[in-house]
Parts: structure tokens; C-alpha cells; sequence
């Protein structure tokens, strides 16, 4: 590649990272082009997709991901390996509105996000067969229970961000709490939001200005 086109693409994912940790996943093409300075006929002819442009961006993260997926698997304590790899991947969905897309639906084209999402179904059955051999998690818990709740709390993550960062630690941990055999003691990790945060926070995620 020469030096002027790696130039431009180069410039085109750094430009991309920013606005789709900023905006999300749909933003506009032509707006990613504007902020790297280049034309949209060079966009297009460096990255074709859409599809293509998430995958050069978000590429080596989902990859990183799957490794902390193995780590978990091989953790000795399923409930700590499960706990540990659920708040790495919550941590990126707090910092990265475009990581928190790719989490909560599908695009074509990224062939890594495919395979992140096969590994982590995976990843999320094992550790939860496997907590439950050990007696810390509820026998009655499928998979289908623990990825429709994370969902759930993953969707709503960019909103509290804006009004209280660290929100999301004490819902996972009441989220885990609800999951756990034995009576849940350790305190949780993050005060609760104040009625005006929530309210931000609700108003955000329906598109209007947040409070925070």
C-alpha cells in the first residue's frame, strides 16, 4: 500500500474510533470521512462495507475479548472466572458506545463479532454449568436467563454513563447477587443513583439531553 493510501486509512480508523465511541455504530459514514479529512470516495474505496470499516476498528478488541472468554473458562473458581470476564466486558460497554452496539446487535460483514458472539454463548454456558457444579450459582439459571439480563443492563449502560459512570458496577453486582446460591453479603460497589440521575439517565436513553 502506498504511503499516501495507508495515510488515509489510518486516519479514516482513528477518525472512526472516535466518533463511533462517541455516537454508536450507525453514525454516518460521510461524518467518519469529514472528521478524517478525507473525501467520501476515498472512505469507500479503503473500506466498501460498513461492515468492513467496524471490523478494522474494532478488529483486535473483540479479539482481546474472546482471550479474556478462555481465561475465564480456565479459571479454577467458574463464579470468579464469570464475575471477572462479565465486568471486563461491561467496562468497555461503559467507555465505547460503538463497543456497546456491537454487543446488542447484529451487523453483517464483521467476521470477528461473529465469532465473539459464538465464543461468548460458549463461554457463558460453561462457566454457568460450571458454577453450578461448584454450588455457587442457583441450579434453576439457564444461559438464555443470564445473556437476556445482560442485554438488558448493557442497553441502558451509555444512558447512566452520562449521569453516573461507575452506575454500572452496582447493577451487575445486584445482577450477580440474584444469580448467586448462597444469601448474598458483600457490599455492593457503587452507590445508587439520585432521582435526578435516574431521570437523566431515562431521558438520555430515549434520545432527549441527560441532567448529568
Amino acid at each position: 500500500m502506498r504511503k499516501d493510501a495507508q495515510r488515509n486509512r489510518d486516519l479514516l480508523i482513528a477518525a472512526a474510533r472516535e466518533v463511533y465511541a462517541e455516537r454508536g455504530v450507525d453514525a454516518p459514514l460521510d461524518d467518519i470521512a469529514r472528521r478524517a479529512g478525507v473525501g467520501n470516495a476515498t472512505l469507500y474505496r479503503r473500506f466498501p462495507t460498513r461492515g468492513a470499516l467496524i471490523e478494522a476498528v474494532f478488529g483486535e478488541s473483540l479479539t482481546h475479548t474472546l482471550r479474556r472468554g478462555e481465561e475465564a473458562r480456565n479459571a479454577d473458581d467458574a463464579w470468579a472466572g464469570l464475575a471477572g470476564y462479565l465486568e471486563y466486558i461491561f467496562e468497555g460497554l461503559a467507555a465505547d458506545k460503538g463497543a456497546n452496539d456491537l454487543m446488542t446487535t447484529s451487523i453483517p460483514g464483521v467476521h470477528s463479532l461473529d465469532a465473539l458472539k459464538t465464543h461468548h454463548h460458549e463461554t457463558v454456558c460453561l462457566l454457568i454449568r460450571r458454577a453450578q457444579e461448584q454450588g455457587a450459582m442457583r441450579d434453576d439459571v439457564v444461559v438464555e436467563d443470564l445473556l437476556f439480563t445482560l442485554a438488558a443492563l448493557g442497553r441502558v449502560v451509555p444512558a447512566s454513563v452520562t449521569v453516573a459512570p461507575q452506575a454500572w458496577r452496582r447493577y451487575l453486582g445486584l445482577l450477580l447477587d440474584g444469580l448467586r446460591a448462597p444469601a448474598a453479603t458483600a457490599a455492593l460497589p457503587a452507590p445508587p443513583l439520585t432521582p435526578d440521575q435516574l431521570t437523566g439517565a431515562l431521558r438520555a436513553l430515549a434520545g432527549g439531553e441527560s441532567d448529568g
